[in-house]
């Protein structure tokens, strides 16, 4: 008899339950979980990058010694990349999250200082050592716009419900905690023209202007 009588209090709270994941009241922490499962992917692309570079690193040494500066530059960028910490707190810290992203913007960068000047060592260019870490490299920049995108999309989704009704409801009740996320932002470099130039040209210089006639001479 006692169970029978708990069966209509049973059944009023799944009713409630029902009613509230109805409503949305889910919705927020759905899609945060995604945000964070975004994330996670863009730091495996990273990190998967981070692993590669000290064979490439090696392999350009070994043809291209004197590149010195480029190649200090590389193993830099990549230390200070590596040094920052990161964790699923960074995606709703824009302090910590700029840093993040400054950092492997950075190591991009010199990176692609690294691959451009393996185009003066043609022996470098047929290594096989060094077209398989290309080819690798190649892909795993694929992976890491792709991730990146991929997050873009997440927070995007996850930012429209804390602010909108009824997910604005259940962020100002339920889910105060919840803060918006942070996405990735094109980089600086990314915000400027390619500069094109052609080994040998010239800019055109203007056609000179006519002679001004002398006085007491006319046009032929």
């Amino acid at each position: 008899m006692t169970i029978l009588r708990q069966v209509p209090k049973l059944l009023a709270a799944l009713g409630i339950a029902l009613a509230l994941a109805g409503c949305g009241v889910n919705t927020i922490p759905t899609k945060d979980q995604a945000v964070k499962a975004r994330w996670a992917d863009v730091q495996a692309a990273y990190q998967r990058r981070n692993d590669l570079i000290p064979n490439l690193a090696n392999t350009v040494a070994g043809y291209a010694a004197q590149e010195k500066s480029v190649l200090t530059a590389v193993t830099q960028a990549r230390a200070s990349a590596t040094q920052v910490k990161v964790d699923a707190s960074t995606i709703t810290d824009p302090a910590k999250f700029a840093e993040f992203q400054q950092a492997q913007d950075k190591l991009s960068g010199v990176l692609g200082r690294l691959m451009a000047i393996t185009e003066n060592y043609p022996d470098l260019k047929s290594n096989q050592n060094f077209l398989a870490l290309q080819s690798q490299l190649e892909g795993t920049e694929n992976r890491i716009e792709i991730s990146r995108r991929d997050y873009n999309a997440a927070v995007q989704d996850y930012n429209t419900e804390l602010v909108t009704v009824p997910g604005s409801i259940w962020a100002a009740t339920f889910y105060k905690s919840y803060k918006q996320a942070t996405p990735f932002a094109a980089s600086a470099a990314a915000q400027s023209a390619p500069v094109v130039s052609f080994p040998g040209a010239t800019s055109a210089a203007p056609p000179p202007a006519p002679a001004a006639a002398q006085p007491g001479t006319t046009k032929p």
